[in-house]
């Protein structure tokens, strides 16, 4: 008996490890085999979301530039090229389902408005609602270094997070994440993370390779910190091998196959954007003993109030992204701010004063 996924919504990421050929050429059948995946899931009520590299690959693999030019340009290039070559193969694959798709490019720079997030998550829901696929990859033509995502795994776990995913599947060119260094004949592949008993960063670098993937710019380590993040929101993340034949279908199904982060009960919608933001901060502040002890105590919901504020650093209006430190530059978390940086200014160090960001619309670094 097929497992009903009524209206659940599923991001899938498919790295460029799995699309691309050792020529940069895109693998037809394996595009093939995972889109008649996804149809099977459409047809038992999922809503999916399908974030897909390749891109920059399949211009690689299109056309040759002269070695001169800078390497900025080149990936623009190569993605303008490519991105029209992947979306024709991703059509024609749906079409044979009946299933219309839709391309959506975005770049870091939309999930750092308010207003633009929930703009963008509209038009998401518009589209799943009438039954399109969108087919999501950065913006590789006019993102710029500073402005890129880590990687599509960043982007995905943002679409996730911003949709209220059910799941996010991330497909890659191995099993999943290893109790040590794959290549070893002794390591094997943990089925189970639970967040809470997950390893630091630190820890992550001792066990998983640094080594980025053949084609792409992401690892294992950003796989495993962004599927930690999202699984402590209520999202399960399945990291497996997209190579595998009917891979979706099984992780599904609830068969044992990859690694997969357990979920925590559900968060917040803005505490979710909210806890997705760093780096996507407009200013910084500083806050004083008093105030940072009173955040991490954890014994009574805390508000960040002027009086504990020290210092300053950037402008902002309401509704912007805060970054909050101690005054030994810490990160401690960060919040929403519910008014601009010229009052905040107004009303730094002193009492009676409403809250900067109110506890409502703070998340603490974990």
């Amino acid at each position: 008996m097929k497992k009903k996924l009524s209206q659940h919504i599923i991001v899938i990421k498919i790295g460029t490890n799995v699309l691309a050929q050792s020529n940069h050429l895109l693998n037809h059948d394996i595009m093939q085999s995972l889109v008649e995946q996804i149809a099977r899931l459409r047809e038992q009520g999922a809503k999916i979301v399908l974030v897909s590299s390749g891109a920059v690959g399949a211009g690689r693999g299109s056309i040759v530039l002269p070695k001169s030019m800078d390497t900025v340009t080149q990936r623009q290039i190569f993605a303008s090229v490519g991105q029209i070559e992947l979306l024709n193969v991703y059509r024609n694959f749906f079409a044979k389902h009946d299933i219309p798709c839709a391309q959506v490019l975005v770049t870091k720079e939309d999930f750092r408005d308010r207003r633009h997030y929930l703009n963008m998550r509209n038009c998401f829901v518009g589209l799943l609602g009438q039954d399109i696929i969108p087919i999501v990859n950065e913006n590789d033509v006019v993102s710029v270094t500073e402005l890129m995502f880590t990687d599509n795994d960043e982007l995905s776990g943002l679409l996730a997070s911003m949709l209220r995913a059910k799941r996010l599947i991330i497909l890659t060119n191995v099993d999943g994440v290893y109790d040590g260094n794959p290549k070893l004949a002794t390591s094997k592949v943990i089925p189970l993370i639970i967040p809470s008993a997950a390893l630091s960063k630190d820890q992550w670098s001792n066990i998983i390779s640094p080594e980025k993937s053949q084609f792409g710019r992401g690892g294992m380590i950003t796989k495993a910190g962004i599927a930690e993040k999202l699984a402590t929101e209520g999202i399960a993340v399945h990291i497996a091998n997209g190579l595998r034949t009917d891979i979706m279908l099984d992780i599904v199904s609830g068969k044992r196959v990859g690694t997969t982060f357990v979920p925590h009960d559900e968060t917040s919608g803005v505490k979710r954007w909210i806890s997705h933001s760093e780096g996507h901060e407009k200013a910084t502040i500083t806050i004083n003993a008093g105030a940072r002890s009173a955040l991490i105590s954890g014994n009574n919901a805390a508000s960040v109030l002027p009086v504990g504020i020290t210092a300053i650093d950037g402008n902002f209006d309401k509704g912007d992204i805060i970054k909050i430190i101690d005054e030994q530059s810490k990160p401690i978390g960060y919040g929403m701010a519910q008014y601009g940086s010229a009052k905040a200014r107004e009303v730094m160090g002193k009492q009676r004063q409403k809250p900067l960001i109110h506890y409502d619309y703070l998340v603490l670094k974990r």
